[in-house]
């Protein structure tokens, strides 16, 4: 009894300094948005929205986390699922087929927040039917990928299936954490190294052939906007407009299909420095969270995959993608309840 009397205002104070780091971490990302759209015809509106809906999401989740752990992920899953499986206006499923690089990117991402959110509930279920229902639930979302035709969606989802099925076993998370953000920096890293032609001819040509030639074109014209300008990029929402292959192609977005090389060619270097800051920050928050380690590995793949699907997509420009990210960060972040003790599993970071 003593040891968890002594454990518990170490988590509060970790708690603590993660919610002030997030606070200015998001906020720096707001105010370098508005920095690199003063003087210029640039629209910061959409990463204020994003901030927004991030920050949003993330308090929702550490309150409803707190009070009802299960019922709030699951409901969560069966909400994202719905939004994928019974699309309406303004929501990613209606995007028009025409434009399948932004439908592909924002459906694989909610599929996988689907399938991890349902994976973090069956974590914080106890042994029983319960359990074996929630996993259900996840196994469901991979199967709507296949059902639906989402490559992404289906490698993204059942990923982080099988992550949380291994996290079951795990206990130390900081190792889990640390090797699933090399995961994703790794993918990072690639599409950079697509983008600037530094692969050699065999592996370029076949990255090249799974992203389709259109993608890494977009990708070229959002390096060139670095170069031009590495420390304001060229303005919040200016990549359509000044990528002449965005102009020459009938149904574009104006997007470039990679949250990294967006954030670089549109706010520079500092920019795509604010976007890991912001990922590590989520990272820290799971790193030390009082939850069971089985939810914040499982959370943690989840964001691995979303951070993978963003690389390579336009996951990030939907609303629902972010608030979903943001509300699952939280709800694997959340206090215990009350009556709840603290465990050996919820103590080891």
């Amino acid at each position: 009894m003593t040891a968890r009397v002594a454990e518990r205002p170490t988590v509060r104070e970790r708690g603590r300094a993660t919610d002030v780091a997030g606070v200015l971490v998001l906020g720096s990302c707001v105010l370098w948005a508005l920095v690199c759209a003063s003087g210029r015809d640039a629209r910061p509106e959409g990463v204020v929205l994003a901030v927004l809906a991030v920050g949003a999401g993330y308090a929702v989740g550490r309150i409803v986390g707190t009070l009802l752990p299960v019922a709030a992920a699951a409901a969560a899953a069966l909400g994202l699922l719905g939004l994928v499986l019974f699309p309406g206006d303004g929501v990613p499923g209606a995007v028009d087929a025409a434009v399948p690089m932004g439908r592909t990117g924002a459906s694989a991402a909610l599929l996988a927040l689907a399938a991890g959110a349902a994976c973090c509930a069956a974590a914080a279920a106890g042994p029983g039917p319960l359990r074996t229902a929630l996993r259900a639930l996840a196994v469901a979302a991979v199967g709507a990928a296949a059902v639906l035709g989402s490559a992404v969606g289906l490698i993204a989802s059942l990923g982080v299936l099988l992550c949380s099925l291994a996290a079951v076993r795990m206990r130390r998370r900081v190792l889990g954490l640390a090797g699933l953000a090399l995961a994703a920096g790794l993918v990072v890293g690639g599409s950079w190294a697509v983008a600037t032609d530094a692969l050699p001819q065999g592996p370029a040509d076949s990255a090249e052939g799974l992203l389709t030639g259109h993608r890494v074109l977009l990708w070229r014209d959002a390096v060139a906007m670095v170069r031009q300008d590495p420390l304001l990029g060229v303005g919040p929402d200016r990549f359509g407009e000044l990528s002449p292959t965005a102009q020459q192609t009938l149904y574009a977005d104006g997007k470039p299909h990679s949250a990294a090389l967006q954030q670089a060619a549109e706010q520079g270097v500092p920019g795509v420095v604010l976007l890991g800051a912001a990922y590590g920050w989520l990272l820290w928050g799971l790193a030390s969270s009082p939850r069971p380690t089985s939810v914040v590995l499982t959370a943690g793949a989840t964001l691995a995959a979303l951070a993978v699907v963003a690389s390579v997509g336009n996951a990030l420009s939907f609303t629902p993608v972010t608030v979903a990210a943001g509300l699952l960060a939280g709800l694997a972040t959340a206090r215990e309840p009350a009556a709840t003790s603290t465990g050996p599993d919820d103590a080891e970071p």
